[in-house]
Parts: C-alpha cells; sequence; structure tokens
C-alpha cells in the first residue's frame, strides 16, 4: 500500500508541477539512505539473534524433555542461568536493534527540513515561473504524501529482513537434496521379497567420526524365515548394522543386500514398507493410540489395530482406558519489545502537540478535523482487535503443529523407517486447517478495517481543504492558517497510521505476553522453594503408608490403592511386577515428582511434603530406564550430578559405572562431545554415563529405574557388581523386569493393581510359589 502511494504521489507532483518535482526527487535519498543502511545492519543482527535463540532453545527443549532429571539433580538454577547467559546475548543484541531502529526513525524529521525547501522552492516558482499557486500546491502535497509513504514503508525493512533471513535458512533445508531419497520413485521394486539378507565385507564409519571404524569387514548372512541375533559390547556395532539394513546410512564399503540385491539399487521407501523397527528408544506421537499404532501400516483396518496390539500384550490396558484406542498419548510419552513501547510513548505524545498548535493557529479549523481522527483511531482499534483473535487461533495452531513437526524430527528414523512422512504432513497440515480457514475471513474484515481508516484520513484532509477555503472566502482565517493548520494534523494523521501499523505487532505480542504471563503466575502445587525443613542427619528410612494416587492427566485411575511399603535404612529392595501396575510410579512419589491424594510418604519418620525439596534430593540419585543425556562433553555429563567434583572423583565414578575404559578409548576422553541426547554414543555407554552421575552424587537413597536394561550381558553382569558395591550403606530401590538383576537385594516387593500382593527375598517368594514365581517362570 506505502509502495503504490509513494509511486502515485512521485506521478502526480510531477503532473501538477514537474519542475518542483524533479528538483524535490533528490531530497528522498535523505530518507531512502537511512532505511537502507538500517536494513542491512538489522539482517546482520538478526543473523546473530537467531543463532542465539537458537542455542537458548536448544537449552530450554532439553531441559524441558527431561525435566524430571533436572529436578532429581537439583539442577533448576543451573540450566536456568546457562539459560539466562544466552538470553543477556541476545538482549544485548536486542539494544543494537533498538538504536538502529531509533535512528532510523528519528532521520524521518528530516521529512520537516523537505516540507520547507518544497515551501520556499514552489513560492519561487510562483512568483518567476508563472506557475499556478493551486498546482504549486497540489504537486508538493502529492510529493509530501509520497515521501511520508516511503518514510513509512521503510521501517518495515525490519521485518522483511527477518523473513529473509528466516527463509534463507528454512530453503536452505528445502532444497538441500539429501544423499539417500526416502521419498524417491527411482530404485528397483522386486516382485516378491523372502527377506534373505546378507552383509558383504562391510566397512563404515559415522559421518562425525570418519576416524573410528565402526564396522571392518563385517559379513553375516540371514537366511529368509531364520531369526539372528547379534550381540556383543555396548559400541560394538550391533545398532548400527540395524540403520545399514535399513539404510539410514551408506557403507564405506561392502554392500548390504536383500535377496541377493544391493539395497542401494532398490527402491529405498518400497524397502522400508517390508520391515518392521521397534528400537531402543521407543517412539510415541501426540495423537491417539490407534495412530500410534496406525503408524506401522496406514491403512490398517481396526481389527488389524486390534490384533497388533494383542500380539504385544498392550490390548489389556488399552481396553481398560477410558477411551481406550482413541486415548491421547500425550506430546512425546514472545513478546512486546522495548522499542515498540517508546514507540507508542512518542505516538502519543506526538498527536497531542499536534492538536493543540492546531487550536492555536485555527481553531475553528481544528476542531472539525479534530472531531473526524476518533473514527480513524476506532478503524485502527478494530483491526487490532481482529487481529487480536487471528493470532490467538494462529498460536494454537501454531502449538499443535508445532509438536507434530518436533515430534517427527525427534523421531526421524521411526517417520522414515516406516514410511510414515506422507501421514505426518496430513497430521500437521489437518492442524492448521481450521485456524487458516477462520485467518482468511478475519482478514478481509481487518483489512477493511485498515482502508476504511486510510480512506478517513484522506476524506478528512478532503474535508480541511474544503472548509479551510469556507473560513477564507469569509475573511475569518488566512490561506496560511489553512496551510499550517493542513500540515499539522497531516502530521497527526502520520502518526496514527504509524500507530495503526503496529497494530499487528501489538496483537501478537500481546498474545505472546498472555501465555508468558499465564505460566509465570501458575502456581506450582509443589514448590521448588528452599522453605521446608532441613533434617540434622538422613538415614534413609522410607515408609509410605495407604498411598492412594492417580495421574492428573487421569484422574479416574488409581495407579496406587492403598499401597504401603517399609524401607529400612541402608536396605535394598525391587520392585517387580507386570507393566503399568505401579513400580515407577513409586520411584516418582519417593522424590516428590507429584503428591499423593491420600496417604504419605515419609523419610525418617517425616513427611516429604514438609522437607525442604531441593535438600532432599541431593541425597537422593536417580538411573532412569532412559538415560538422559545433554549436549556437552561426557565430563559435563558426570558432574551434572555434582558440578564441583574434582577430576579424581569423575574417574572414580566412571570406573564404577564401568565406563572410564570406553571413554578413555575415545579420542577426546572425558571431553569427547556427546551430541544432543548422546547421539554420539551408544544406548548402554549412554546408561553407563547415567548411571555415574548418579555415583558421583554419593546419594543417601539411591533410585534404579531399569538402570541396567540398556546393557549387553557382559557390561550388565560388570555394572550390576558396581550397583552391588555402591548399594552398601544405601538405601536403594531397584525396579526390574530382568529378575536375575534384584537376587541378591534385601528384599523383592510383588506389585499388583496398584499395592505390594508379596514380599520376600528372591528365594522366600520362589518357594512361595505364587505370583512372583509365576513370573520368574515365565522368564526362565
Amino acid at each position: 500500500m506505502h509502495s503504490s502511494v509513494f509511486i502515485s504521489g512521485l506521478a502526480f507532483a510531477a503532473y501538477f508541477s514537474w519542475r518542483l518535482a524533479v528538483v524535490a526527487f533528490p531530497t528522498l535519498l535523505l530518507l531512502i539512505i537511512p532505511g537502507l543502511i538500517y536494513g542491512k545492519y538489522l539482517i546482520f543482527l538478526s543473523r546473530k539473534s537467531t543463532a542465539e535463540y537458537a542455542a537458548a532453545n536448544g537449552v530450554v527443549a532439553q531441559a524441558l524433555g527431561s525435566i524430571k532429571t533436572v529436578y532429581s539433580f537439583t539442577a533448576e538454577r543451573r540450566i536456568a542461568d546457562g539459560y539466562s547467559a544466552i538470553l543477556e546475548r541476545t538482549m544485548r543484541l536486542g539494544i543494537r536493534q533498538g538504536i538502529a531502529k531509533g535512528l532510523a526513525v528519528g532521520s524521518m524529521g528530516l521529512s520537516f527540513a523537505i516540507w520547507a525547501f518544497i515551501a520556499w522552492y514552489g513560492s519561487r516558482l510562483v512568483m518567476y515561473k508563472g506557475e499556478s499557486g493551486g498546482r504549486i500546491y497540489a504537486a508538493g502535497i502529492s510529493f509530501i504524501l509520497s515521501g511520508l509513504s516511503l518514510g513509512i514503508a521503510l521501517p518495515d525493512l525490519k521485518y522483511f529482513t527477518e523473513a529473509s533471513v528466516a527463509a534463507g535458512r528454512i530453503f536452505s533445508r528445502i532444497d538441500r537434496v539429501p544423499e539417500i531419497d526416502s521419498e524417491g520413485t527411482k530404485g528397483l521394486v522386486l516382485d516378491k521379497i523372502r527377506g534373505e539378507i546378507q552383509f558383504d565385507r562391510v566397512s563404515f564409519t559415522y559421518p562425525s567420526r570418519p576416524d573410528a571404524a565402526v564396522l571392518t569387514d563385517f559379513n553375516i548372512r540371514v537366511d529368509a524365515g531364520r531369526t539372528v541375533a547379534l550381540v556383543g559390547a555396548s559400541g560394538s556395532g550391533k545398532s548400527t548394522a540395524i540403520a545399514l539394513l535399513q539404510r539410514f546410512y551408506d557403507v564405506t564399503g561392502g554392500a548390504v543386500k536383500v535377496d541377493g540385491v544391493d539395497i542401494r539399487t532398490q527402491n529405498l521407501k518400497w524397502m522400508r514398507g517390508q520391515m518392521g523397527l521397534v528400537s531402543q528408544e521407543h517412539a510415541l506421537f501426540g495423537t491417539s493410540i490407534k495412530e500410534n499404532i496406525m503408524f506401522g501400516k496406514l491403512d490398517a483396518s481396526m481389527n488389524e489395530v486390534v490384533a497388533a496390539a494383542t500380539a504385544a500384550n498392550a490390548h489389556g490396558f488399552i481396553r481398560q482406558l477410558p477411551e481406550g484406542y482413541e486415548t491421547k498419548v500425550g506430546e512425546r510419552g514472545a513478546l512486546l519489545s522495548a522499542d515498540r513501547v517508546s514507540l507508542l510513548v512518542q505516538t502519543t505524545s506526538a498527536v497531542t502537540i499536534a492538536m493543540i498548535m492546531g487550536l492555536v493557529v485555527a481553531w475553528k479549523l481544528a476542531l472539525v478535523m479534530i472531531a473526524v481522527q476518533p473514527l480513524t483511531i476506532l478503524c485502527f482499534y478494530t483491526r487490532k482487535v481482529l487481529l487480536s483473535t487471528i493470532s490467538t487461533k494462529f498460536v494454537k495452531a501454531q502449538n499443535q503443529s508445532t509438536q507434530i513437526a518436533v515430534e517427527a524430527v525427534y523421531n526421524h528414523r521411526i517417520v522414515t523407517s516406516f514410511g510414515s512422512v506422507g501421514k505426518v504432513l496430513e497430521l500437521f497440515d489437518q492442524a492448521q486447517e481450521e485456524p487458516r480457514r477462520e485467518a482468511r475471513k478475519k482478514s478481509w474484515m481487518a483489512g477493511f478495517g485498515m482502508g476504511s481508516a486510510q480512506c478517513l484520513t484522506f476524506m478528512s484532509w478532503a474535508l480541511d481543504f474544503w472548509y479551510g477555503g469556507t473560513l477564507v472566502e469569509k475573511g475569518e482565517i488566512s490561506a496560511g492558517a489553512v496551510f499550517k493548520t493542513f500540515f499539522i494534523l497531516v502530521s497527526t494523521g502520520k502518526v496514527i497510521a504509524e500507530a495503526g501499523s503496529m497494530t499487528s505487532d501489538l496483537a501478537k505480542g500481546s498474545a505472546a505476553v498472555a501465555s508468558v504471563f499465564k505460566i509465570l503466575d501458575r502456581q506450582s502445587l509443589i514448590r521448588n522453594e528452599s522453605d521446608g525443613t532441613k533434617l540434622e542427619k538422613i538415614t534413609g528410612k522410607i515408609e509410605m503408608k495407604r498411598v492412594d494416587f492417580a495421574y492428573p492427566g487421569r484422574p479416574e485411575i488409581l495407579v496406587l490403592n492403598q499401597f504401603s511399603l517399609e524401607v529400612k535404612p541402608s536396605t535394598s529392595i525391587g520392585l517387580v511386577g507386570k507393566s503399568g501396575c505401579g513400580k515407577s510410579t513409586v520411584i516418582g512419589l519417593i522424590q516428590r515428582f507429584y503428591d499423593v491424594e491420600k496417604g504419605s510418604v515419609k523419610v525418617d519418620g517425616v513427611d516429604i511434603r514438609v522437607l525442604d525439596i531441593q535438600w532432599y534430593r541431593r541425597h537422593t540419585a536417580l538411573v532412569s530406564q532412559e538415560p538422559v543425556i545433554y549436549s556437552g562433553s561426557i565430563r559435563d555429563n558426570i558432574v551434572f550430578g555434582k558440578p564441583d567434583a574434582s577430576e579424581n572423583e569423575v574417574v572414580e565414578a566412571a570406573r564404577a559405572a564401568n565406563a572410564h575404559e570406553f571413554i578413555s578409548s575415545l579420542k577426546e576422553g572425558y571431553e569427547t562431545e556427546c551430541g544432543e541426547r548422546g547421539v554420539q554414543l551408544s544406548g548402554g555407554q549412554k546408561q553407563r554415563i547415567a548411571i555415574a552421575r548418579a555415583i558421583i552424587r554419593n546419594p543417601t537413597i539411591l533410585l534404579l529405574d531399569e538402570a541396567t536394561s540398556a546393557l549387553d550381558v557382559q557390561s550388565e553382569q560388570v555394572v550390576q557388581e558396581a550397583l552391588d558395591r555402591i548399594m552398601v550403606g544405601r538405601t536403594t530401590i531397584v525396579v526390574a523386569h530382568r529378575l536375575n538383576t534384584i537376587k541378591n537385594l534385601d528384599s523383592i516387593a510383588f506389585v499388583a493393581d496398584g499395592k505390594v500382593v508379596e514380599r520376600g527375598t528372591y528365594a522366600q517368594l520362589k518357594n512361595k510359589k505364587g505370583a512372583f514365581f509365576n513370573l520368574a517362570s515365565l522368564q526362565n
């Protein structure tokens, strides 16, 4: 809009007085040059700011994705400090952006000098060149409107530059041609696949570590219909073989063949469609249980879904859920800137001053003009309200679609393995469709509001000329007074237009501020403050009495029902039972991630709800089923449990967790980067680092939730010996599915239907021939 006014204004100025237009045209450089400099500098700052925000988002994503680990190790303040340090850098960049914008906006004051020059030169043309005063006046007004429109448009370069920076990053990814195209149509499609697999002298190194060979001259043949297990030490290349078979990577030497045909010559999407993958780290998307199962086969019928769930021993617990297969599994199992506020203050003061000056020069004319201004303001306000509504809907849609996108990227191997790219895009599009429809409707209304405001502005100017001419004709004011009043109120219109152009930012900013303050004002049920009781000494006696508990997301389903358990100081107990019986819930309640609904959880006879929660958690350590590894070095991840640990403590903890040997074999040792979520490490290596992180805290209460589940047999045995040693003198609760890992514990509790149904030593429970005996028989 402003561009069209700029061009048409110049055209009309040339039409009415080409001399004035030619002489005045160079003065536009005074408006253009500051804007161009500002735009170029802003691109530089935007790129740096985007990189810093990406780093900050990485910290937040990791912290929120492993929030239980963060709280368990009382690392909230460290995470927050690291996040704040990054935001400090973005704030400094923001200040530089604000200064640059202030200089660019301030340079618009040159427009007043241009007006004065046009008035002076126009009078010369009337006196010496015989130009008509009316045509000079019209040419001057057209040129000034042209310059004003350019001035309003130039600050918007900020949004074009920010968009170009963002688009550049997006298009670089869209235009990237992958070496392995999982969606291409080229390649062989076999008439029939038998399933014969052959690794023929395969060599492979990961691209991020080209100097560390994972597979060397690897050979294996699996006949069709046969079952073969790959075993070996952690990091030996077992999972790598699976990744090569699914062609997530290409071999650096040799070949991987299916039915005698090199998989590099086969159509990748078709080939992956013939496979099914169950990975070490499960992947669930934020949709229903049914849709998660159907990721394996997009056109599956309901009978096939139920049959698959039954085969996976999942149908029973799914049927118990209130919405059954339609139950949502949940997500993965911002602000109004200071320069905008200051600009609004300037806007208010400018309008007030302009109105006062107008009243002084020609009060009758000014009153008529001022009376029209509320209509213009009303149009802009209506537009702001409409845009605010649209912005709220867009935020909701963006949250849903962002969740889908994040899950798809996080679990990209699962998505590509099942050929579900189309399904993910369909879910993404569905999340956007309804808000997009609403936005189209209200965008028309918002556009009408903007157009009406602009129309009223020009109509008010026409009214000024008409009424001013009438007053001049009656001799009440001079033509000069009309001229002055007009330009004063043109300034007012310009300021209102600038304020109106900010309504979209205000709408987005108000929505962002509301969402942030909603989180800040939320009162946590479990306050993470140091205002509770601190015991002089903690021995580690744990007592759970008649506990009832249901997760807030499903309050109607009791996970624990009259659950009672007592663990004496410095003793160990194992919790066993079927999946979903409440074993891991007990760990969560002991660490006070949740509060019980009925009953109590006590440590040394004191209800943990009255204890200083941070002090209490510093005496506990958790090793969870899924190891949480943060981006940073291996050493950083181990000292996450104790930031002031010495180098000797780090090494001893790693030795105890059977991690020192593999860490020392790495090129950079303890300074080796783990990568985001530990992508540079194998599952067993990640778990051993997590165990070392717990050991280094020297906790009174040790909580192990399937701590050895990711280890191979050899590593599990060594780590189990280490765990047996560090359990001495500590209260230890072990959640386990593998019963051989709890044979040496002081006692074992079998949990079923939310309560302890059997308790005793391993031998006692075996001899009792009850629920534990049946479970042990199944495993044997």
